[in-house]
């Protein structure tokens, strides 16, 4: 598998089409919108390319007789998803992560995410995705998904907040924030994580001091914050 970092001047239809048809549309950042904040913030934005596939196209391409007909055989066909990471204060935030609909369940996010973890290892990672907790059309959709993350070392911290309705939750891998045994009853005992004092968390407000964050740089005005359970 290789990659490729994208800017707005290497960024592809397949890319925006992804994009726009992976995450439901409250999710979604407006195209125009997220190519200005590839340009303004620190952003590690990666497109990942199928390198088998890519021979395969090449051995191909050795048999057509037209340009034409080599540029429409080979177009996109080894492009397999992409990642956006934003380097927070503290941690780093998972903003977005998708595969080609057409090639899920063939292993390719588990490599994806693997290259993550290795790329960010002894880091805190943070992201949300909707709760598999809600009452909702997609449930076992979620229900996957948070299956995934689990069994690729995240855990589940249990908090939640709606956004126009849907419920997200955080997942977290690496020490997190800091604090007392006392303080969150939710986290893993000391003696798990082999510290007597302190544990890793993730806490309402980290999850505000990433909004405040993002906002410096975009937030729009019709997403509601309707309310924070803990």
């Amino acid at each position: 598998m290789t990659t490729q970092q994208i800017t707005p001047q290497t960024v592809n239809d397949q890319i925006r089409q992804l994009y726009e048809t992976a995450f439901p549309e409250d999710e979604q950042i407006p195209w125009d919108d997220l190519m200005r904040l590839v340009v303004e913030m620190p952003l590690d934005f990666k497109a990942y390319y199928d390198d088998e596939v890519m021979e395969q196209q090449e051995q191909s391409l050795t048999c057509l007789n037209s340009a034409e007909s080599r540029e429409n055989s080979t177009e996109g066909q080894n492009f397999i998803g992409f990642t956006i990471v934003y380097p927070c204060k503290s941690l780093y935030w998972f903003w977005y992560f998708a595969v080609r609909e057409d090639l899920r369940g063939r292993g390719y996010g588990q490599q994806i995410l693997t290259q993550l973890m290795v790329h960010y290892k002894g880091e805190t990672i943070v992201l949300d995705m909707e709760s598999p907790t809600q009452d909702c059309d997609n449930i076992e959709q979620r229900k996957r998904r948070h299956d995934f993350y689990l069994r690729n070392g995240f855990r589940d911290t249990h908090l939640y907040r709606n956004y126009n309705d849907i419920t997200m939750t955080i997942m977290m891998t690496g020490e997190g924030t800091l604090a007392s045994p006392s303080s969150d009853a939710t986290q893993p005992s000391s003696s798990e994580l082999g510290r007597p004092s302190l544990l890793p968390r993730f806490t309402i407000q980290d999850w505000d001091d990433i909004t405040h964050e993002l906002q410096q740089f975009w937030w729009p005005d019709d997403i509601r914050d309707d309310d924070m359970m803990e």
